[in-house]
């Protein structure tokens, strides 16, 4: 049985190598990109209003005693602002294409969905979906923002089908050369 539960900054630095190994297996990034990650992750954890699910799971049998619950996903976000790396260059291309009202339509008061991944042997079983559904209950912000590869993917797929629409296509992140799709939503998920 997968469950979900809330962690802080705290317990989400303490277990960052469980989280990259996850991030690792679902996304297989190059290996010099792994310390990397781990630090922007780090850092993301000290942003204001960071939230952070694990799913977990748990064996339901009886018979057994209770094992640790092993984490095979996470997802975390946090309110964007001024000064943030992501928040800062998305805004620029926004304002760009959309101008100024749109864009802070969008960003000004907007939930940061950072970092969604699934373990590989997980994916395809409403896991992300529902780590999704439960990161984004409640918050305040006016919309749900994220980046993903711009590409046929089961996460764009997943992500359109709850909604998110792009904002930006196409979209290059400075120093870097792949493409990415800007998505968001307004909050609540319904």
């Amino acid at each position: 049985m997968i469950e979900f539960r809330g962690a802080g900054p705290a317990e989400f630095t303490e277990r960052l190598d469980t989280v990259i190994d996850i991030y690792t297996a679902a996304m297989n990034p190059p290996e010099d990109q792994i310390t990397g990650r781990k630090t922007i992750m780090r850092n993301h954890a000290t942003y204001p209003h960071f939230q952070c699910y694990f799913a977990e799971l748990r064996d339901s049998s009886p018979d057994l005693p209770v094992p640790e619950p092993q984490i095979v996903g996470f997802a975390y976000g946090f309110r964007g602002a001024p000064g943030q790396w992501w928040h800062d260059v998305v805004l620029r291309g926004l304002v760009e294409k959309m101008g100024q009202e749109a864009a802070h339509a969008w960003l000004g008061y907007a939930f940061e969905l950072a970092e969604i991944h699934v373990h590989p042997a997980y994916q395809d079983k409403g896991v992300g979906r529902a780590m999704i559904q439960t990161l984004c209950a409640g918050r305040r912000e006016r919309s749900a923002v994220l980046s993903t590869h711009d590409q046929p993917t089961a996460a764009r797929h997943l992500y359109a089908s709850m909604g998110f629409t792009d904002l930006l296509a196409k979209f290059v992140f400075p120093g870097g050369h792949e493409e990415y799709a800007i998505a968001g939503r307004p909050l609540p998920l319904t």
